[in-house]
């Protein structure tokens, strides 16, 4: 029984010689290979004298058991055997020829030539002239090695022919022996070889066997008109197995003359052989041979002549594309009545499936591939079920069948890790692992998943993640096993269940344990690269708004000098520009500012997706523009919480334009900086605010006591201090306001305004009145000293006609406030000169900005 598939077989190794190239004795693995590669490069020869041309299959392995094999089929044959031997002294020669000896009686009863390649042995033996053995001082001084070896394959070819012409020849009154396979030598014993039956039979097979024999001699026409007559005789004596192989023999050679490029897949691996196919050179190399193949029987009219028109021959003989298939599918079905067949139905699976990818029919070649499946062959080792399940995935890649291969390829990597390995290859278990992503529409980078529906089928795609999970933890590359289970929970979140959530979580906080979750690309040995993978969706953030700073904060615009705001308006009624920048929505600019070194927020609409409390470690700003101190900020969502406000806050450190680009996180240990380009769904009232130079801030005291009750200001102003003061009409007292500068810029101007809110009855005279000069000496006041000046409160009222006019004095205070305008107190603070203009285009502000509180 053939043991060993060949999973690599294509249709057109039919015609070729198997010549197999060992060493003998101990060969540096990495010389032989050298040696084997120049030797392989020898794969097509043009014989001497004629337009045939031969083709060599080189192995550096081959099971004996296989060779055995050789009658049904000759490509699987071994007619030709190179070995390769390191020999430095004479004494060791004998043995080594012995060796030599030796290797050759493995394959002795098929061998037609062998040749001994001897390397480092110099000297009088080294210079008899010797046709078998070729000697070479070194492993570099070898340049003879491709003449010897097309040498070689001339002989080969002798003998090839010699044989071909001798089954060919009809002697008649000798008996042709019955070819057969190893397994059927028992069956025959016995048998009536005289009968008619047993006659058709060995003739049959020996036509089988001619046709081979003309196919590897590079003549394809007449290997055709065998293969036919071959199977008129096997049909009509039910030798399936037989006629099967002519078939099959009918298939390979109609393929090599449709597809001369080859159907391997190996481009540019054989030279197109339009040259070899003209039918004057088929008809001039066949000395004697055609009487012979004019069977009367079977093929009368079969224009083999050498006058008839070779297209009709070769139009009658060759096989269309469509019926190729068609005898195929009839060759697998014989050989499948025979279980000791199975390697051979299985080849011929793939070798039919090769030539349906090229003829782009993928469904039919996906019915040989499940035929493939399920041949069963002895119990095969991992290696080969490795290799058995790579080929099935590479063949169904071929024929467009993207997600069967990729079910196949993770068949194999699983067999890389099997229980029963002593040493389970993790790494090729990884890669292959990795080669089935695209199949099942998975890729590496989260950007993928980001937008749109979901591709592939997500259950399939959680296996995978979880295997490439496990299969780089026991690669001992845990920083991998964290990167492809924070893929998992980003992108596959909304598929996991509230168990799978906690579990793949639990499992990612330990392995972040030892090796925390990073921004950095990973890199994989063979250059592959993972992106990172930022958690976008733990929290989720559905809205970035930045804030104002607080109203006694906020800048105010000093009135120019001139008087009279320049409009910075376009004079244009309409700008066509403007209008369709409103997309824009991220870049636009917003219409306050902030300042340096004052506490800056941006508030956050963010909600938890998990069923249980999310920790939020670590959460801060990512700003470009100015230097900015993000002040990182810690939360606990509660377990699926709707939208819930979170504030960041940072301290911008530089003036200029500064653009929040996003947040960073750390959650379940892995670090994630989160984009807002990447973030889809996000609202945000524009990203980039400008920030101008730190400004003065002051502090008001007073006096007096502080009032129980608020006064409500006009529209748009903000109270920072209330007072309140009881007095007799007529009655004046001072109150005493301390002025404090509690920033770190020098205040340089003051001015105070009063304004009187809701009296019922005419004031006579001033209610407030105060002199500056005093206070104004102190200025420009240094950060941290106290200013303080006075205020003179009189009341004069006309009580007459008013009862309830006491009452009603009593409630009012006196607001004592921090805005310009509408406030009893007003401080305009003049920036120093050297303030320098934060945009040069708005040269028209320069200097308006002040700072109250």
């Amino acid at each position: 029984k053939m043991s060993v598939p060949d999973y690599m077989q294509c249709a057109e190794d039919h015609q070729t010689l198997l010549v197999v190239v060992q060493p003998i004795g101990i060969v540096p693995e990495e010389s032989f290979f050298r040696i084997y590669k120049r030797i392989s490069a020898v794969s097509q020869v043009n014989v001497r004298d004629s337009q045939r041309v031969l083709y060599i299959r080189y192995r550096h392995h081959y099971p004996p058991e296989n060779n055995e094999w050789g009658d049904f089929q000759t490509h699987r044959k071994v007619v030709g055997l190179i070995t390769i031997t390191d020999c430095s002294s004479a004494k060791d020669w004998p043995q080594t020829f012995e060796k030599f000896h030796l290797q050759k009686e493995m394959y002795g009863s098929t061998l037609y030539d062998s040749r001994l390649f001897v390397f480092g042995l110099q000297g009088e033996i080294a210079e008899q002239p010797r046709t078998d053995v070729a000697f070479y001082p070194s492993y570099d001084e070898c340049e003879t090695v491709e003449k010897r070896i097309e040498d070689f394959i001339e002989s080969l070819f002798i003998v090839l022919e010699s044989k071909r012409l001798d089954r060919a020849t009809d002697k008649s009154g000798d008996k042709i022996p019955l070819l057969c396979v190893p397994f059927e030598k028992k069956d025959f014993v016995g048998l009536d070889t005289d009968s008619r039956h047993y006659k058709k039979r060995c003739q049959g097979r020996m036509r089988k066997h001619v046709g081979d024999l003309c196919l590897q001699a590079g003549m394809l026409q007449d290997s055709l008109v065998h293969y036919h007559m071959a199977v008129e005789l096997l049909r009509s004596v039910n030798d399936f197995l037989w006629l099967g192989a002519a078939l099959e023999g009918l298939c390979s050679a109609s393929v090599i003359y449709h597809y001369p490029g080859g159907t391997g897949g190996k481009v540019g691996s054989r030279r197109a052989q339009g040259g070899s196919l003209s039918a004057e050179a088929g008809n001039r190399h066949r000395p004697g041979a055609q009487e012979v193949l004019i069977d009367p029987g079977a093929l009368t009219s079969n224009g083999i002549n050498a006058d008839t028109s070779a297209e009709i021959g070769r139009a009658k003989n060759c096989l269309s594309p469509e019926d190729i298939i068609d005898k195929y599918k009839e060759a697998i079905s014989y050989y499948g009545k025979y279980k000791n067949a199975g390697v051979i139905e299985l080849e011929a699976c793939v070798k039919a499936v090769r030539v349906l990818a090229i003829q782009k029919r993928s469904m039919e070649a996906s019915e040989f591939l499940q035929n493939a499946v399920y041949i069963n062959l002895r119990q095969l080792s991992e290696e080969e079920k490795i290799q058995r399940y790579s080929i099935l995935s590479e063949l169904y890649e071929r024929i467009g069948f993207h997600r069967k291969s990729a079910f196949f390829k993770r068949i194999a990597a699983m067999q890389c890790a099997a229980p029963s390995i002593p040493e389970p290859g993790w790494r090729a278990c990884y890669k292959l692992l990795l080669e089935t992503l695209p199949g099942y529409s998975l890729s590496l980078d989260p950007k993928d998943f980001s937008k749109g529906t979901h591709r592939g089928w997500a259950a399939v795609q959680m296996r995978l993640l979880h295997e490439l999970v496990y299969a780089s933890r026991r690669m001992g590359n845990p920083a991998l096993s964290v990167r492809h289970l924070s893929f998992l929970l980003q992108t596959m979140l909304d598929f996991l269940s509230d168990q799978e959530k906690k579990d793949v979580t639990q499992s990612l906080e330990s392995y972040t344990a030892k090796c925390p979750g990073t921004m950095e690309f990973i890199t994989l040995p063979d250059g592959l690269k993972l992106p990172p993978v930022p958690f976008t969706k733990l929290p989720i953030v559905r809205s970035v708004k930045l804030l104002n700073l607080p109203t006694s904060l906020r800048p105010h615009k000093m009135k120019s000098l001139l008087g009279q705001n320049v409009s910075t308006k376009s004079p244009f009624i309409y700008s066509p520009i403007i209008a369709h920048s409103r997309g824009e929505e991220r870049n636009k600019k917003i219409d306050f500012q902030w300042v340096q070194g004052d506490v800056c927020e941006v508030q956050l609409m963010v909600y938890n997706p998990m069923p249980f409390e999310l920790r939020v470690e670590n959460m801060g700003l990512l700003t470009t523009g100015v230097e900015f101190e993000s002040l990182p900020a810690a939360l606990s969502l509660p377990a699926e919480s709707g939208l819930y406000p979170v504030t960041l806050v940072g301290v911008p450190q530089t003036t200029g334009q500064i653009t929040i680009n996003g947040y960073h996180t750390s959650v379940f240990g892995v670090f994630s900086d989160c984009l807002l380009d990447n973030l889809p769904g996000v609202k945000t009232n524009g990203c980039t605010v400008e920030v101008i130079p730190a400004l003065p801030r002051l502090q008001i005291s007073t006096s007096l006591p502080r009032s129980a009750h608020t006064l409500q200001p006009s529209s748009g102003d903000e109270i920072s201090t209330n007072v309140s003061v009881q007095l007799y009409n007529g009655e004046t007292q001072q109150l005493i306001i301390k002025l404090e500068n509690i920033g770190t810029e020098p205040l340089e101007t003051l001015e105070v305004t009063a304004k009187t809110v809701n009296t019922k009855e005419k004031l006579y005279g001033d209610f407030l009145s105060w002199k500056l000069e005093d206070t104004l000496s102190q200025f420009p006041l240094k950060p941290g000293k106290i200013a303080t000046f006075t205020v003179n409160i009189k009341v004069k009222l006309d009580f007459s006609c008013q009862e309830n006019l006491l009452q009603d004095l009593s409630d009012d205070g006196i607001s004592v406030s921090g805005l310009p305008l509408s406030s009893p107190f007003r401080q305009v603070v003049k920036p120093r000169v050297e303030a320098k203009p934060i945009n040069p285009q708005e040269s028209s502000k320069v200097g308006d900005f002040s700072h109250l509180k």
